[in-house]
């Protein structure tokens, strides 16, 4: 098996700077989708212009829309065909269309 080329002490430092940094962006994001300041068209939005973003794992969203737990959540990306190991760019046009639909059509419906 190969092994990755040689870091010098500044690009690895740099390395983990930079994924310290992309969880942090992606646990704020959580927090407030959780928190309900967030919403799920806006988080779409965000991740079409921040890589950061658009690597969070759908799995990861789902659980922390308001009202959903690990089993509601993995319910929901069965029903709509979502793998456990998507990414949030890598969600398709429709897939992304019955999931807001399905998600705004549930916060409808609790108020």
């Amino acid at each position: 098996m190969p092994s990755a080329p040689p870091l010098t002490i500044e690009q690895r430092a740099a390395a983990l700077a930079k994924a310290a940094a992309a969880r942090s962006a992606r646990a704020e994001v959580r927090s407030e989708l959780k928190a309900g300041r967030l919403t799920l068209t806006e988080l779409f939005r965000r991740a079409g212009a921040d890589e950061r973003l658009a690597s969070m794992r759908v799995t990861a969203l789902l659980d922390a829309l308001p009202g959903y737990g690990r089993c509601r959540a993995a319910e929901l990306r069965s029903d709509l065909g979502i793998a456990e190991s998507r990414r949030l760019r890598g969600i398709g046009p429709n897939q992304r269309a019955a999931l807001l639909a399905r998600v705004d059509g549930s916060a409808e419906s609790r108020l």
